[in-house]
């Protein structure tokens, strides 16, 4: 089974791979977070051949996190925008940035960082639950099946 054919799996995170389980449509969806919205933009900034580029960018339009808008009549162009969906994905950039900082360093400065919109600090990000407060981690949260009369 391919990935891009697991959107109707029961397991969210099988569905979640279906939509960016290859390392072109993280960086796609990078550059938007960072304003780029245009094909040759895109292109000229990963390097990614134009097959793979259409190919991964009409994947995220039909799976509802970019929508594409004209922004040229003559030749038609367009531009892609994140959408509602598109924007919410932004915590998992940041907890993926956050993860490898820690754990896969570099020596490099990395090329982005997430930052506070109203004071221009870096963020430190941490998990939390919604309801109680506590800190997501290994340690306080356990991953488990669920029993078939579970909802």
């Amino acid at each position: 089974m391919k990935w891009h054919d697991m959107k109707d799996a029961a397991c969210p995170v099988a569905r979640a791979m279906g939509v960016i389980g290859d390392r072109w449509t993280l960086l796609i969806l990078r550059e938007c977070f960072l304003g780029e919205r245009r094909f040759d933009g895109f292109q000229k900034r990963l390097g990614i051949t134009r097959h793979l580029l259409a190919e991964r960018l009409k994947r995220l339009e039909a799976m509802g996190l970019l929508a594409r808008k004209p922004y040229q009549d003559r030749p038609l162009r367009h531009e892609y925008r994140l959408t509602d969906s598109g924007k919410a994905f932004a915590p998992v950039m940041l907890s993926m940035q956050d993860w490898a900082r820690k754990h896969l360093p570099s020596e490099d400065m990395p090329p982005i960082s997430f930052v506070l919109r109203d004071g221009d600090a870096e963020v430190d990000p941490v998990l939390t639950d919604r309801q109680t407060g506590q800190e997501l981690n290994h340690r306080t949260v356990l991953l488990r099946p669920r029993k078939a009369s579970q909802p």
